[in-house]
C-alpha cells in the first residue's frame, strides 16, 4: 500500500521546501491531544499542559477531531489555493491563507473524517448535497454530542466557525505556541534550506531520500511513492509540489493528496533512527514470520544462542529440510543473522530487529 504522486512534467522550480507555522501549531495541538504518539515530547507536553488556561483547554476539546486522530488539511491551506501558494512566514500570514479557502473547501476539509468523503477523487460538496450532509451528521452522532454540535454549526454557518477557529488558534499562539515556534523555526528553516540545496545540486530523488527512506522517486515513470498503510494517488498541477518540515511530527509523515489541492508532504525533521524504517511490506513479512508456532519455538532457541540446522532439527524433532524452510522464512523477513564456521552454518535471531518490531509497527501505522 502507498500514496503515489504523479510528477510527470514537474519542473524543479515548481518544488518548494518551506516551513509553516500553522502546520506546526496543528501538530502541537495533536501532540497535546495524543501524547502517547510522541513519547519523546513528554516534557514539552507536560509543561504546556500544566500552564494551560482551563477555558482554552476546554475549547481545545471542542474541535479536537481536526487534530487528535489525524491531521486536518486545514492546517496546510496553501495547498488548497489555486496557482501555487506557499505557506506564510508567520502564523498571521498562514491564517490569511486559511481565510482564502472557499466555504466549500473549508467545510469539506474540516469534516473529512466525519462524513467519510472519498479523499482523492471528485465528490459532491457537503454544503450542497443533502445526502453527504446527512451522512456527516450521522457519523458525528457516533462521536458524541460535542462533535454533533460543532458539525451542525459548521453546516449551518461556516463563517462563524471559521472565525471561531481563527480566534482559537490565535489564543493558542499567545498561550504557548509563540514561544515554541521561536525555538523551532530556525531548525525548520535550516532543514528547508539544506533540502533545497540538495534539490538544486543532486535532483529530486536525492532530496526526497533525505526527507525519508520511505519516500522514493521513479524517474522513468514520473512518480513519487510514499510507503504508508493507505492507498492514494494524486497529480501535481500548475501549483507544483510542497514539502513542509515539522519538528513535532515524528513519527507521522503526512501526505496531502486531496482532489483539486496541490500535493504536499509534511515530514518530520527530528533526529533519524539508527536504521532506516522498514517498509509496510517488510513489517507484514516480519509479523507473519513470527506468528507461526513452530517459528516461535525456533526463535526461543535462536534468541539465546547460534544453532545449526541439524541441531535445531534434533531439538524440535523435525527433519532438516523442514527446519530449513522455517529458517528461510525468518531470514527473508530479516530476522536472522548467519555465520559460517568451517563447514557449519550457524543461525541466530537478530534480537535488535525483533526488539524494534513493536516500535516499528507503531511508527508504521502512525506514519
Amino acid at each position: 500500500m502507498s500514496v503515489r504522486i504523479d510528477v510527470t512534467g514537474l519542473r524543479q522550480e515548481g518544488i518548494a521546501f518551506v516551513p509553516s507555522p500553522l502546520a506546526e501549531l496543528g501538530m502541537a495541538l495533536h501532540v497535546l491531544s495524543e501524547p502517547g504518539h510522541h513519547p519523546a515530547l513528554q516534557g514539552w507536553t507536560t509543561g504546556v499542559t500544566a500552564r494551560l488556561d482551563p477555558h482554552l483547554a476546554d475549547r481545545m476539546c471542542e474541535a479536537d477531531f481536526l487534530w487528535r486522530s489525524t491531521f486536518s488539511d486545514l492546517f496546510l491551506p496553501a495547498a488548497g489555493i489555486p496557482g501555487g501558494a506557499t505557506p506564510g512566514a508567520t502564523l498571521a500570514e498562514d491564517l490569511d491563507l486559511l481565510d482564502k479557502l472557499t466555504d466549500e473547501q473549508f467545510v469539506d476539509a474540516a469534516l473529512e473524517f466525519t462524513c467519510m468523503l472519498t479523499y482523492d477523487s471528485r465528490v459532491p460538496h457537503i454544503l450542497s448535497d443533502p445526502v453527504v450532509r446527512g451522512r456527516a451528521l450521522d457519523v458525528a452522532a457516533s462521536r458524541g454530542p460535542r462533535q454533533v454540535r460543532f458539525t451542525e454549526r459548521l453546516l449551518q454557518d461556516p463563517p462563524s466557525v471559521r472565525a471561531w477557529l481563527r480566534g482559537f488558534l490565535r489564543d493558542c499562539d499567545e498561550a504557548f505556541f509563540a514561544d515554541t515556534w521561536s525555538r523551532l523555526r530556525h531548525q525548520l528553516a535550516a532543514d528547508a534550506r539544506r533540502k533545497t540545496e540538495l534539490l538544486r545540486h543532486k535532483g529530486l530523488g536525492e532530496a526526497l531520500a533525505s526527507v525519508s527512506p520511505v519516500v522514493t522517486l521513479d524517474e522513468a515513470a514520473g512518480r513519487i511513492t510514499v510507503d504508508k498503510l493507505i492507498q492514494g494517488r494524486t497529480v501535481t498541477t500548475d501549483g507544483g509540489l510542497l514539502l513542509v518540515p515539522t519538528s513535532l511530527g515524528r513519527p507521522h509523515l503526512n501526505v496531502l493528496h486531496r482532489y483539486g489541492w496541490q500535493p504536499l508532504l509534511h515530514y518530520p525533521v527530528s533526529a533519524p533512527e539508527p536504521a532506516a524504517p522498514p517498509t509496510v511490506d517488510q513489517l507484514s513479512l516480519r509479523m507473519t514470520a513470527l506468528s507461526h508456532p513452530v517459528r516461535m519455538r525456533l526463535c526461543r532457541h535462536l534468541a539465546r544462542s547460534a544453532y545449526t540446522t541439524g541441531e535445531l532439527a534434533q531439538v524440535h524433532g523435525m527433519t532438516a529440510p523442514e527446519i530449513s524452510r522455517h529458517l528461510g522464512v525468518l531470514k527473508k523477513a530479516g530476522l536472522l543473522t548467519t555465520q559460517r564456521r568451517g563447514r557449519y552454518v550457524l543461525h541466530q535471531l537478530d534480537v535488535t530487529v525483533v526488539a524494534r518490531l513493536g516500535s516499528d509497527f507503531l511508527e508504521g501505522i502512525l506514519r
